[in-house]
Formats: structure tokens, C-alpha cells, sequence
């Protein structure tokens, strides 16, 4: 879709034309005859300067991310439900019914996000590994990385609460998510807030099992929690919020082993750089995952940065991923990687990374999805597999290790 969509301010050229759209009745009536006889929702009408004709997208319950409205997108997956039926099938068929809205409600069954939560508490945790002396014996990289998995869970379902607390309004006038718990009324407000405390002290009890150095780190990170909401009505960049958010795990790794990193300045860069590397790329997945709702969201005033930069989204992605493979590599020398590193996860993240973007179609809503589950595990698995090789090979070369062996 073109740059020049009437979204804000328009361009004059973009004006002009978008000012003969509007005199242009017969591109309603020719596709919905029906609505004649009825009062017409508002429509906002927007030029496409590439395909030189006119577009209509309607404030109407129809989902706008259907193709029969998109002529851009025939790939487009099949609108959502209008109404509400209880899952028949996978995980949630299987809770009591009265569960059900609360399991949705934490995503339960979308489980990608608790993913992108946990990967930079995994790469921080194997790349702090190698840099205590002796080396973190292979048993606490692994109960860490566990009790990280298990925080991931159940903070990322804190988050997913809070977030529909504060779109409990907006949820509704979008497609894709008119129908979660507290947009649909099956939990209360009041509810959603008991629920979100009970999950805070789940995540509290959790991460009382790390060092005490750990509840200060990981405290300020609430903060960006509840902000993250908010930002979506504020600015476009909502997703550098987010990334802000999911990222701090690449802080944690480091004192859940016992490296300080207030005192130990090379643990401390490669931490921050790691964050870095983390925040370009939740960036960059979440602006695959915006393209989902650009539509919905362009209707109910939601800002994101695939709306701002809608047009040259390919080369924001691009660059996207050079910045994080190039603070991932910059943190790798600042924690004295080996090679493994560089071609594992480094390598291994420039041929994902770039394959998920060359192939994404940001106009289906279906291969968006597709790109934002699998990618995930593409360039999340081939940076850890790379760190996880780095450790084994360290781990067998330290000279501790081979005195207590």
C-alpha cells in the first residue's frame, strides 16, 4: 500500500486525488447494493498511487483485513468469528469451562510470546556462563535456565492481562481481538486486576529462587510493563516499548550465575549490548506481527510502526536485523565468545533473519502469523544453539574444570 494513505496529514498530490475519491459514490454501491437501504457507516476513502485507483475501507463490523475489502491482499487468511464459541479442540477444550476465559486471557495456547519472553534469559544466562572462573558447572546453566522458562510463563501472562486492561475499550473495534475475555465481558475488569496480582506474586515467588541481586535488576521492568499500553496511543513506535520490555531477561543471566555486572565492566557491556541487540529484535518481529491489524488499527486509532512506515517496511526490517546481529556480535567480544558463536549465532541469525524477510507477505494477515510463530524458533534456536556450543566447547577447555575432573 502506498506511503500516501490518508492516515494524518496528507500531501497536497496525495490530497488531490484522495478529494476526487470522494466523489466517486458508485465505488460503494457497486459492491454493496445492500447497504444502500440502511444508514452507511463513514468510510475513509484513500488513494493508491501504484494501482491509480481508489480504495474504501468502511468502519463497518466486517473485518478489514478480509479480502473481499483488501484488493491488495488475496492471501489473506479467513475473517475471525463475529461471536463467541467455546474451543472444541486443543489444550483449552480440555479445562473446566469456567477456566477457559482465564487461560485465554494469559495466551495459554498462543505460547510464541512466553518464547520471545524467555530467549534473551536463555542467551544471557549461556553467555554469562563462560565468563565465571570456574566456568558454570553444565547443572546450574540449566536449573536457571528452567527457573527462567517458568518466570517467562507466568510474567508474560502478567503482561498479556495488563494489556487487555488497557485496551478493554480499543479491543473491541478490532478484528483479531474483539473477542478476548475482558473485550467480550466473560472477565470483569475487576477480575482481570485480582488475576493480574495473583500472577505478579507467582512471578515474585519465582524469582526468589535466583540471588537477591536478581529482585533489584529485574524490579525496574515493571515499569516498561504497564507502558507498553499506553504507548500504542502516544506514539508510533509502540514495538521499541515492547522491546524495552521482552529484552530485560538479557540483563538477568548474568547476576542468576553470580557475575556482578556493577563490578565486572565486560559483563556489564555485553549485557547491554545483548539488551540492544534483544530490543532491535522484538522491533522486528512485532513489526511483522502489526502488519496483522494495520487496517483495524488505522480505524480505531491505534499507532504502530507498520503504520508509520508502511511503505518501506522491508527496508526497516533490514535494518532492524543488522543492528541486532551487529550488538550480538559486539557483545560476544565483550564476553570473550569463541568462534562457535560468531558462525552459530551469528551466522546462523544473518540466513534466518534474512529468509523471514525476504519471504514475508505483509499483506496476507495469514503469512504475517506464520513468519511471527516459526521465526521465533528460527533465529531464536540457531542463537542459542550457537551460545550453547560456545559454553560446551569453554566448559571443556577450562583448566578448573579438568583440576576438579
Amino acid at each position: 500500500m502506498s506511503s500516501r494513505l490518508i492516515l494524518g496529514l496528507p500531501t497536497r498530490r496525495a490530497f488531490s486525488q484522495n478529494a476526487r475519491c470522494l466523489k466517486t459514490p458508485s465505488l460503494l454501491s457497486e459492491k454493496h447494493p445492500k447497504e444502500l437501504s440502511t444508514p452507511r457507516p463513514l468510510a475513509v476513502n484513500t488513494y493508491n498511487r501504484q494501482a491509480g485507483q481508489c480504495v474504501a475501507y468502511h468502519a463497518t463490523a466486517k473485518l478489514l483485513s478480509s479480502s473481499a475489502i483488501s484488493p491488495i491482499d488475496s492471501t489473506a487468511s479467513a475473517p475471525a468469528p463475529t461471536s463467541y464459541s467455546p474451543p472444541k479442540t486443543g489444550l483449552l477444550s480440555a479445562l473446566p469451562a469456567s477456566w477457559v476465559p482465564y487461560a485465554e486471557l494469559i495466551r495459554i495456547d498462543k505460547p510464541t510470546g512466553a518464547y520471545y519472553l524467555y530467549f534473551p534469559c536463555l542467551w544471557s544466562t549461556l553467555m554469562a556462563a563462560p565468563m565465571l572462573a570456574p566456568i558454570a558447572s553444565p547443572a546450574s546453566v540449566i536449573s536457571t535456565s528452567l527457573l527462567f522458562l517458568a518466570g517467562a510463563v507466568i510474567m508474560r501472562g502478567a503482561g498479556c492481562t495488563i494489556n487487555d486492561l488497557w485496551d478493554r475499550n480499543l479491543d473491541p473495534r478490532v478484528a483479531r481481538t474483539k473477542l478476548r475475555p475482558i473485550a467480550r465481558g466473560a472477565i470483569t475488569p475487576f477480575q482481570g486486576v485480582v488475576f493480574t496480582g495473583a500472577q505478579l506474586f507467582a512471578g515474585l515467588a519465582i524469582l526468589l529462587q535466583f540471588p537477591t541481586e536478581c529482585f533489584f535488576y529485574a524490579t525496574p521492568s515493571l515499569l516498561f510493563v504497564a507502558m507498553y499500553p499506553l504507548a500504542k496511543r502516544v506514539t508510533y513506535y509502540p514495538q521499541a516499548v515492547l522491546g524495552l520490555t521482552f529484552s530485560w531477561g538479557a540483563f538477568m543471566g548474568f547476576p542468576a550465575l553470580g557475575v556482578d555486572l556493577l563490578v565486572n565492566s565486560s559483563a556489564l557491556t555485553a549485557a547491554a549490548l545483548l539488551y540492544g541487540s534483544n530490543i532491535a529484535w522484538t522491533v522486528l518481529y512485532d513489526m511483522i506481527y502489526a502488519h496483522m491489524d494495520i487496517k483495524d488499527d488505522a480505524k480505531a486509532g491505534i499507532k504502530s510502526i507498520a503504520l508509520k512506515h508502511d511503505a518501506e517496511t522491508k527496508q526497516v526490517l533490514t535494518g532492524l536485523a543488522v543492528a541486532q546481529i551487529a550488538m550480538l556480535a559486539g557483545a560476544g567480544i565483550a564476553s570473550g565468545a569463541g568462534p562457535a558463536f560468531f558462525i552459530g549465532s551469528c551466522g546462523g541469525a544473518v540466513v534466518t533473519l534474512g529468509i523471514m524477510i525476504k519471504r514475508v507477505n505483509l499483506k496476507s494477515v495469514k503469512d504475517c502469523w506464520w513468519w511471527f510463530v516459526n521465526g521465533c524458533w528460527m533465529t531464536g534456536s540457531v542463537v542459542s544453539l550457537g551460545l550453547a556450543a560456545d559454553y560446551v566447547v569453554q566448559y571443556s577447555q577450562d583448566d578448573h574444570v579438568k583440576e576438579l575432573a
